[in-house]
């Protein structure tokens, strides 16, 4: 079963969202499928620095 998913709104810089954009273009995905796997990306990464 997928994780249920949320609704959110940000804000974003401008430059960041067009590179963004971009690379989810390049990935052939959304926007929001690109900003989750970054988002998880960098979470994962984090808690593994946390566990050092």
């Amino acid at each position: 079963m997928r994780p249920l998913k949320e609704k959110i709104s940000i804000t974003i810089d401008s430059d960041v969202l067009e590179k963004a954009k971009a690379l989810a273009e390049y990935d052939d995905r959304s926007l929001s499928q690109f900003i989750n796997i970054a988002v998880k990306e960098y979470v994962k990464k984090l808690e593994a620095n946390e566990n050092k």
